[in-house]
């Protein structure tokens, strides 16, 4: 028998499509995603992106203070074992990921740790096949399988996220950790202006590392950071290694010449910030959902989540390549969840 409706992802937007759809007795299964070592180094574990955050200061209910005890109360014991220490700043990512788990689990969402691989959007009920070969039917699917951080591959990057290495300036900018600090942003597109001028609310002093001898930014983008005298641009130079220890996280990072490479130079800095865009995880759809030039499902609607395949709905990073946040994400995930019950009324399917 078909499911009435599916979701495939484990953000903020799948969780808060999970607690709508449970809510209209919709009985949703959402696949979570694997918990295998690949998901976690490509940044997309079960739970999302907030499962690998540290810190969250900017979603709305959670201000900082105590709410270990809260916590421990509100989340099942089963559950308890991934939840982390929260920071005098604000909840830790998990910790908020896991509250959200929690909520739609209580209003009676089922919950697979699996990666759909592939799915068949062809023709109805729709097929959806998983790690494992099973084929599950859908009336409706949620996609909000989100949008991972590019990153260069160094393995010190690994080493020191969320310990001072970061591909999101509006999240971890204003931390403790940043403030009155230098930091470097890597990269030369309008994405790396905007978060190198941003981070400079905060910086001691930005340096922004670009390998070429111009930027690929806008040129009003690219003057607004040229004439910020916070920030310092490093031409010609790629960064070599991250430094740093286990106690402080992030020190430094040496850099190298494109022109030289026996030309290096080490910056004295508390964070690195990766600013060379992000790639949505679509590669399981094979295509068979419209998307724009940036590879992110398209709103064929205006305003809804609709996508080019009737009763396919997109919510969250995986069809957002402006916002990226965790708030935006879970709004489009009550709309995608709204937008599939009324769908699935029309078709007769309560």
């Amino acid at each position: 028998m078909a499911e009435k409706v599916v979701i495939i992802g484990s953000g903020p937007a799948g969780w808060a499509a999970a607690i709508y759809t449970s809510r209209a007795n919709l009985e949703p299964l959402l696949f979570e995603g694997a918990a295998t070592q690949e998901n976690y180094n490509i940044g997309r574990p079960p739970l999302g992106q907030l499962a690998i955050t540290t810190e969250v200061e900017n979603y709305p209910g959670f201000p900082a203070g105590p709410l270990q005890q809260y916590l421990t109360g509100s989340i099942d014991k089963k559950l308890q074992y991934l939840m982390n220490e929260d920071a005098g700043h604000g909840i830790s990512g998990p910790n908020l990921m896991l509250l959200m788990k929690q909520q739609a689990i209580n209003f009676g969402t089922r919950t697979r740790t699996e990666d759909i691989t592939t799915v068949d959007f062809s023709s109805r009920p729709f097929k959806l096949t998983t790690e494992g070969g099973e084929v599950i039917e859908a009336h409706a699917v949620i996609v909000a399988t989100g949008a991972r951080a590019n990153y260069l591959g160094l393995e010190s990057e690994n080493r020191f996220k969320n310990k001072g290495v970061s591909a999101c300036a509006v999240c971890d900018g204003a931390l403790p950790r940043f403030r009155e600090q230098p930091l470097v942003v890597v990269g030369g597109g309008d994405s790396a202006m905007e978060e190198s001028d941003y981070l400079s609310k905060f910086a001691s002093k930005v340096y922004v590392v670009h390998r070429r001898d111009e930027f690929r930014a806008s040129k009003i983008m690219a003057d607004r950071v040229l004439d910020n005298p916070k920030i310092d641009v490093k031409w010609s130079t790629v960064v070599d290694e991250i430094l740093g220890d286990d106690e402080q996280g992030v020190t430094a990072v040496r850099l190298r010449s494109t022109k030289d490479e026996s030309q290096t130079e080490e910056l004295k800095v508390s964070g690195y910030f990766a600013a060379i865009g992000h790639t949505p995880n679509t590669n399981f759809l094979d295509g068979q959902l419209e998307m724009n030039e940036k590879g992110y499902v398209t709103w064929t609607v205006p305003f809804r989540t609709n996508t080019s395949v009737e009763g396919v709905f997109a919510a969250g990073d995986v069809a957002d390549d402006n916002y990226r946040q965790a708030i935006t994400a879970a709004g489009s995930g009550c709309m995608a969840a709204l937008d599939a019950e009324r769908w699935l009324a029309a078709q007769g399917h309560h």
